[in-house]
């Protein structure tokens, strides 16, 4: 074991005040937020259950673990909160000054359309 992993390796706790392991190093029974969603899963209120600790850029860098086995099933959106995320995007591709809806979304930098923002270079 390298110096660099042995620095991060406190599976109890005691250095850091939550097990922590090296990049890749975890115990089976852990999952990152995102790891946990690629499972249709979702850390359901437990507390933080560990941690990985790596060298990045920028100093020291922290994954916060969860366990898996109290977690929870990710809740689908309901058909209400998908309408409402459709209202959105649209709203993102409707041109504030022609209220045209483009196939893009509008720049928030120029706050309305190509056509409308550069009307000299669109005839």
């Amino acid at each position: 074991m390298s110096r660099i992993r042995a620095r991060y390796l406190d599976p109890e706790g005691e250095r850091y005040g939550l097990p922590t392991w090296w990049w890749q190093g975890a115990s089976d029974g852990y999952a990152t937020r995102r790891q946990l969603r690629a499972r249709g899963l979702r850390p359901g209120g437990q507390p933080v259950a560990g941690q990985i600790l790596w060298r990045g850029v920028g100093g020291e860098r922290v994954a916060l673990l969860y366990r898996l086995d109290l977690a929870k099933p990710h809740r689908p959106a309901t058909a209400a909160q998908r309408r409402a995320i459709g209202r959105a995007l649209l709203a993102r591709r409707t041109c504030s000054t022609c209220r045209e809806v483009r196939p893009y979304y509008i720049p928030r930098s120029l706050g309305e359309c190509l056509t409308c923002a550069y009307p000299e270079e669109n005839p």
